[in-house]
C-alpha cells in the first residue's frame, strides 16, 4: 500500500481520537434510511467487537475514543473475512490495525445500509 501523506496521517489520528458517540448517530441514520432497525446495527457491532449492546451503550455514554473502544474489544476472529472498499480503500489492505478495525465497522454499516441480509453481513 502507498505511503500516507502527512495530511492523511493527521486525519487518521483525528479519527482514532474521536469518540465513537460522534459517529454512532450517522451509523443509525444510515441503517434506518434503509428501513432497518437499530437492533441490526447493534447486532453487527456486537458480532465484530465482542461487546454486548449494553457495553456499546456504555462506551457511547462515556464518549470512548475509537482508539480505546477497539483496544479493549475482544474482536471476532472472523473479522478478517470483511473485505471490500470503504472510503476508496480496500479494507483488507489497510496496514494499521486500528484503522482496519474502524473500517471493518464502517463496511458492516455500509452493507446494512445497502440492505444486505444479516447472514451475509455477519459472514455466516
Amino acid at each position: 500500500m502507498a505511503e500516507l501523506t502527512e495530511r492523511q496521517k493527521k486525519n487518521q489520528e483525528r479519527l482514532k481520537a474521536m469518540p465513537v458517540a460522534e459517529v454512532w448517530p450517522h451509523y443509525v441514520t444510515k441503517v434506518e434510511k434503509k428501513g432497518r432497525p437499530v437492533a441490526d446495527l447493534y447486532e453487527a457491532a456486537t458480532w465484530l467487537t465482542g461487546y454486548s449492546a449494553a457495553e456499546i451503550d456504555e462506551h457511547l455514554e462515556t464518549r470512548t475514543s475509537f482508539r480505546a473502544f477497539f483496544a479493549a474489544a475482544p474482536m471476532n476472529p472472523a473479522a478478517p473475512l470483511i473485505t471490500g472498499v470503504v472510503c476508496g480503500v480496500r479494507v483488507e489492505e489497510i496496514e494499521d490495525p486500528l484503522m482496519q478495525r474502524m473500517r471493518w465497522l464502517d463496511k458492516l454499516v455500509d452493507e446494512l445500509g445497502r440492505g444486505k441480509k444479516m447472514e451475509s453481513v455477519l459472514r455466516s
